[in-house]
Parts: C-alpha cells; sequence; structure tokens
C-alpha cells in the first residue's frame, strides 16, 4: 500500500521542476517499462498491480518491485486510462555533443519544438529508422515530460537526446547542414551524401533565423495538395525515411 508521501512524491515528479530535483521521470505501460528494463537506464522503483507482477519478476529480481492496487495507480498515473505499472527511472547524466559526436551519421536537430507528443513521435520515428540520436534547442519541449516519454513507446530508452546551444553546435560541426523550409530544393531530389545535420523548426514558427543563417541547404517537401502545413513529427519521418531509402540505394 502506498502512503500520502509516496503518492505526493511519484505525482511531483509530472512537473519538471521535480524531475530536476530528485533526478528521476517516470515512464507508464509494460512495453515502455520494459524497454527501459532493458537498456543503459537505472530503474529506481516499479510499481505494478498484481497482475503485471509474474511478468516484470521474468527481468530481474534485483529491481525494487512494489505491488499496488488499480485504485493506488489511478492516483499516481499522468495517463487517462492507467496501464496497471509505473516505473520511476534515473535521469542520466547529459554530456555535451563534440562536433565528432556528429560525423558520419545524420542527426536529427529540433528548433524549438514544442508540443510533447511531436516530441516523443520524432524520437521514435527517428528509432524506427535507425538515427541513434537527435539535438535540441534549450527551448525544446523536455524529454522527459511523461507524454513525451509515452508518446516514444520505449524507443527513447535507446535514443541520445542532446539540449545544446544550436548556434554554436551547428557552427562548429563542420557538417552539411539541412534545414526544413518553405523554399528550398526538394527533398526528394536532394543528395544528403553520407552525414549531415537535419533541423526541423517550431510548429508555428518554424526555424529560427539564426539558425537559419547556419544552414547549408535549404530543402521543402513538395505539396501536392490543398493543406496549409505539415505537421513536424511527419515532416521527420519523411525527412528520415528519404535519407534512409537514398543511403541503400
Amino acid at each position: 500500500m502506498l502512503s500520502k508521501s509516496e503518492i505526493s512524491f511519484i505525482k511531483s515528479l509530472h512537473l519538471k521542476k521535480y524531475r530536476k530535483d530528485h533526478n528521476l521521470f517516470i515512464a507508464e505501460g509494460f512495453k515502455s517499462v520494459s524497454e527501459f528494463i532493458n537498456s543503459d537506464y537505472t530503474i529506481e522503483t516499479i510499481y505494478c498491480t498484481a497482475a503485471l507482477l509474474p511478468k516484470l519478476y521474468k527481468f530481474s529480481r534485483k529491481i525494487k518491485l512494489v505491488e499496488i492496487t488499480e485504485a493506488e495507480i489511478s492516483k499516481v498515473t499522468a495517463l487517462t486510462t492507467p496501464q496497471g505499472v509505473l516505473a520511476t527511472i534515473r535521469i542520466p547524466t547529459r554530456t555535451e555533443i563534440s562536433a565528432e559526436g556528429l560525423k558520419n551519421a545524420f542527426t536529427l536537430v529540433l528548433d524549438g519544438v514544442q508540443d510533447p507528443g511531436n516530441l516523443g513521435t520524432i524520437i521514435r520515428t527517428a528509432d524506427w529508422f535507425g538515427f541513434t540520436q537527435i539535438l535540441c534547442s534549450g527551448d525544446t519541449v523536455e524529454v522527459y515530460n511523461p507524454k513525451v516519454v509515452q508518446a516514444t513507446m520505449g524507443s527513447l530508452s535507446r535514443m541520445k537526446i542532446h539540449y545544446t546551444d544550436l548556434e554554436k553546435t551547428l557552427s562548429t560541426s563542420g557538417l552539411p547542414i539541412f534545414g526544413a523550409l518553405l523554399n528550398g530544393t526538394s527533398v526528394y531530389e536532394v543528395d544528403f551524401g553520407k552525414e549531415g545535420l537535419i533541423v526541423l523548426g517550431n510548429e508555428g514558427k518554424g526555424i529560427t533565423p539564426a539558425v537559419q543563417q547556419i544552414i547549408t541547404e535549404a530543402v521543402t517537401i513538395p505539396r501536392f495538395g490543398d493543406a496549409e502545413s505539415l505537421n513536424v513529427a511527419v515532416s521527420s519521418a519523411i525527412f528520415c525515411s528519404e535519407i534512409k531509402r537514398k543511403s541503400i540505394k
């Protein structure tokens, strides 16, 4: 049975301030939690209902497992529909990405992406296409927001997310910088080469003027219908798909 203080503690991790204070975040659902168990992340505690306890014991008895009721998990969940298991997980120490760490690969760069669902979907999409890291501006939504974590469906466990000064990092990378802009070469015609940075902007404002100045090639996704714009997560999927398609020719 959870005490009032335990319930209050878990619920506090819904907020960025307390995630930072305690250096912990939460993941929910058997799939997401199992992905983190099998990753380099450190699991602090897993809270789960009796129905899921046997499944979790199969992973490792070294992880602290706490059985709770459906009523208790409904008090601490960040989801509309609780999934019977919630884990508190250590936030890894952030390391500054170096120019060397960006070479010989393609990396998505997010400039001010604000919607948690978009960030989570971008992470999941990047994982699907074999990308291993993403660069984010300081004003991009926090990756350990519960809505972001949930939207990644476990892919966060495999991705390295770096928050950085984009102007500085991009300008010193020495790599081609492709920017998703309205006026540019068609994404279907661009030669992406063997490495580079793919910049995607804020949902409403696009890429900031300062970052636009650093872009070496503007790339656009051609419009064939009447829609006004594309969702940034959808745009990321098109870029990832095209880059991978051209790399395996």
